[in-house]
């Protein structure tokens, strides 16, 4: 969380002088193809100096221009990969006025330069930056002047410049993802060796856009005497009855004296309470504290747990009478520990926020665009909720990506969102000189620092899987057996000194309130990585290994931090980076849309489909089956987990979101539409789900609940045909204990059945609360594929009642999976993606700019039957 606001007053008589002021860079950029480049032979269209936009990225600049198209439309990213290649040169006219100079402190600020990148200001160089994740602050009152300046910042590609320096290397460190474009060789990347988001060289759900530009603001910052740097609130003790805080005060000076700090704390219930103390300035930087304490606090919760309440504190350092520097932050008062006690089953893991043990249920985040400033907040706000309404409590920030915005996490803190953030390290191995730890250690400082004071940040973890990869994967099998013993241990002592000390020790330093974890998945160091029994743990033989879906109820891990199975997005996103002759799962634009195994991905999702739910129809039953499998498949993994607790305490499916349009195992689309699995998780992650758990023909039912409190409801169960008989219907009184999974019943098959045929009954376990429906389940005998599903004859019917649209489905038998579209109309349906039996009808609300006859003319209904190729089913005898 930045300071809100930052004074810095000069008082040499105690006459108080200007303030802090900010002058913001971002108008009158421009940018060029550095001349006389190789680039610049073969694209000279881009050496003209054009306007560029700061923050941005050479390739939104040069798509504002109009000098490239779509980077995401069909398979344009093949003939755009020059850009990530070549230097590129932005220059800034900058005007200072006389009154600016006369300050005793001008300073140069770069939020962000993406990444190596030489400044100069006035012909002379500045920095020579090599971390996009490093804030760069550059003292150059001596190197300006009153009226015009130049500042220039050249980027340099990090692959030509890494590249010839790489292959004169004994070896190449294992990366993550080789280029598909011939720009690095296979096994060469220049990616482990520099400070940058790995994703821009592209991933298994996302292209390779090797970026470059000025992606953070940029200001030039005069002040005299005083300079808050910083000013953070350390929850020492935070329990019902009291906190015991430190304000802490990183304050500049610039020479000896005394001052007085005052700390004023807003409560959410608009009570107030101040501390003032005393201190001696030291000439330059002051670490300086203010005890506080807080009697009764109201304490922040993750979402359903309770209020996500927000403390506002003022701080003001004083010298004599005048406020010389004050500012301002948000941050919510809690405990977080990370309880790893030994019990029946291994080591815990589990997240205990004020003393309650939280089931952790979400997803993982990647970034939220290939090119990071063209994401508005309202499209943070738009995924953020959409995790919310879904139930969702925690988010994996993984680690390779870039740290959100501080616009991100103040909207995790007030939704009760709790995030695992990663350092960004996405699972290549690490170099392990000391110049590369020493600018990790830096840049873990400045996102610590800048971050700490969110309450919704419960974790501090290492990298992604940098360990698990060391030891598992076969690139870096065979790495170890081809490299010199003694050079291999320097690699493996380098990796335990980064991740198991110095960005532990960082987080000890700077949130020792937060716990850190040295990898996931992990031990933290006691042993091997992927551990069912001690730490997290990331599933990947479903859908990686091409295991079959249940599978995912043979593992039961203490946490599991990363599972997914694929899916393509609905066909109004598809079709916004294809043409109609692209519709097909292997042509060309699909499969360059599909990242996983080089396009091969769409077979995988083939044969998934056909397993579960057999031949799609067409490419849009393509589509659709990708989705229903998807949706189906975590969810039994989701309830699962659930259903074991406390033995597992978490399920952090991958992924929520997307960086571009394509296929991936997101929930949410790259325009943040949602797909099966994102409705589907509103279902499974409620706070009170039944869950029937089907194996090898016997069926437990588990009652879970994430409430606080115990509480009685009904379980019904009904068995019927699919054209909607009644086998067995019949309702039990329940006890769901608090914050606990409870085996209700537990059944055979034949017993559920009364003898009636599988593949044509349907398995319904609903529980009840007062009367009202609050979690229902369908289970089915065999794989979709197998059973005799009939015509659903659904119905439908829109209306306008004057208060909205709504839209009324009916079935006459049962209907799996229904799923409704809209085509190209945007249309925000309040369900979808469900189940109808027999008989049953549904009322949806629809929120649409369009209207209800543009609705009417582009609705579709789609159920399993509708999707397949299957013989007509035989009428029930």
């Amino acid at each position: 969380m930045r300071v809100a606001a930052l004074l810095a007053v000069a008082a040499c008589s105690g006459a108080v002088a200007a303030p802090l002021q900010q002058q913001t860079l971002a108008d009158g950029w421009q940018f060029r193809l550095l001349p006389g480049s190789a680039a610049a032979a073969k694209h000279p269209e881009a050496e003209a100096w054009r306007h560029a936009s700061v923050p941005g990225s050479v390739q939104t600049d040069l798509l504002a221009a109009g000098v490239i198209g779509d980077p995401f439309y069909r398979d344009n990213e093949a003939s755009l990969q020059w850009i990530g290649l070549a230097d590129w040169e932005y220059r800034l006219p900058l005007q200072v006025d006389a009154a600016t100079l006369a300050r005793d402190h001008v300073e140069l600020v770069f939020d962000g330069l993406d990444t190596l990148a030489d400044v100069t200001l006035n012909g002379t160089r500045l920095v020579a930056a090599d971390n996009m994740f490093r804030r760069w602050r550059i003292p150059v009152k001596q190197r300006l002047h009153t009226g015009n300046n130049t500042l220039s910042v050249t980027l340099h590609s990090p692959i030509a410049r890494l590249l010839p320096w790489l292959l004169k290397q004994p070896y190449a460190l294992p990366g993550e993802f080789d280029s598909a474009f011939g720009d690095e060789p296979k096994g060469k990347q220049t990616s482990n060796y520099v400070r940058k988001a790995n994703y821009n060289y592209g991933w298994d759900w996302g292209p390779r856009y090797v970026t470059a530009g000025i992606w953070q603001p940029v200001r030039l910052e005069s002040w005299d005497q005083w300079r808050l740097a910083d000013f953070h609130i350390a929850q020492q003790h935070v329990e019902a009855g009291l906190a015991v805080l430190e304000a802490q005060f990183n304050l500049h000076a610039d020479r000896v004296g005394k001052a007085r700090l005052r700390v004023t704390s807003s409560a959410p219930d608009g009570s107030q309470q101040s501390a003032v103390k005393d201190v001696s300035l030291n000439a330059g930087d002051n670490a300086l504290s203010v005890p506080m304490r807080i009697e009764k606090p109201q304490r922040w919760w993750p979402v359903d747990y309770g209020a996500q309440n927000l403390y506002r504190f003022r701080a003001e350092v004083l010298v004599g009478d005048e406020v010389v520097a004050s500012a301002e932050r948000d941050t919510g008062l809690r405990s977080v520990e990370l309880r790893r006690q030994q019990d029946q089953w291994g080591r815990g893991f589990e997240f205990v926020v004020n003393g309650v043990p939280i089931f952790a249920k979400g997803a993982n985040l990647i970034p939220f665009d290939s090119f990071p400033t063209r994401v508005a907040p309202e499209r943070m706000q738009q995924i953020l909720q959409s995790a919310r309404d879904a139930h969702m409590n925690m988010l994996r920030m993984w680690g390779g990506g870039h740290y959100q915005s501080d616009a991100f996490y103040t909207m995790a803190d007030k939704l009760g969102l709790m995030v695992w953030q990663d350092f960004m390290f996405g699972g290549a191995i690490t170099p392990y000189d000391d110049a590369f730890r020493e600018n990790t250690r830096t840049e873990a400082t400045e996102q610590v620092i800048r971050l700490r004071d969110h309450p919704s940040i419960v974790l501090w973890c290492g990298n992604n899987e940098v360990q698990t990869g060391w030891e598992s994967w076969a690139d870096r099998k065979k790495f170890r057996q081809e490299t010199d013993p003694a050079e291999l241990a320097r690699i493996e002592a380098g990796m335990k000194k980064l991740f198991g000390e110095t960005l532990r020790d960082v987080v000890k330093q700077q949130a020792p309130d937060v716990p850190y974890w040295a990898s996931s998945p992990s031990t933290d160091f006691e042993g091997p990585a992927n551990q069912l029994n001690n730490g997290d743990y990331h599933s990947w033989d479903v859908w990686a290994g091409s295991a079959p879906i249940e599978k995912y109820l043979d593992a039961t891990p203490r946490f599991q931090s990363e599972y997914g199975l694929q899916s393509f997005p609905v066909i109004s996103t598809v079709a916004a980076f294809a043409d109609s002759k692209d519709m097909s799962p292997n042509s060309p634009v699909m499969r360059a849309h599909q990242k996983f195994a080089n396009g091969d991905g769409n077979d995988r999702l083939l044969l998934y489909i056909r397993k579960y739910y057999g031949e799609p129809k067409d490419f849009a039953s393509f589509v659709y089956l990708s989705q229903v499998m998807q949706a189906e498949g975590i969810e039994l993994a989701a309830e699962h987990l659930r259903s074991v607790r406390p033995q597992s305490m978490g399920s952090l499916y991958w992924q929520l979101n997307d960086v571009w349009p394509g296929a991936s195992w997101s929930s949410i689309d790259y325009y943040g539409r949602w797909k099966a699995l994102q409705f589907h998780a509103r279902r499974f992650y409620a706070p009170a789900r039944v869950a029937p758990i089907r194996r090898d023909g016997r069926t437990e039912v588990f009652l879970i609940s994430d409430r606080t409190a115990p509480f009685d409801a009904k379980l019904r169960t009904r068995i019927m045909s699919m054209e909607g008989s009644s086998l067995e219907d019949r309702t039990d009184d329940v006890h769901l204990a608090e914050l606990a999974s409870t085996r209700a019943a537990e059944r055979t098959d034949a017993s559920l059945l009364h003898g009636a045929d599988p593949s044509r009954s349907v398995a319904v376990f609903e529980l009840i609360e007062q009367g009202k429906s609050i979690s229902r389940h369908l289970l089915f005998f065999d794989t979709a594929a197998k059973l005799q599903l009939p015509d659903p004859g659904l119905q439908a019917q829109l209306s306008d009642n004057g208060h909205g649209i709504s839209l009324s489905i009916s079935a006459k038998r049962l209907a799996r999976a229904v799923w409704v579209d809209f085509g190209q109309l945007d249309a925000t349906l309040s369900d979808n993606a469900f189940d109808l039996l027999p008989g049953e009808h549904i009322e949806l609300q629809i929120t649409s700019t369009a209207d209800i006859d543009a609705l009417r003319k582009a609705l579709t209904l789609r159920s399993l039957v509708d999707a397949v190729q299957r013989e007509p089913a035989k009428a029930a005898p």
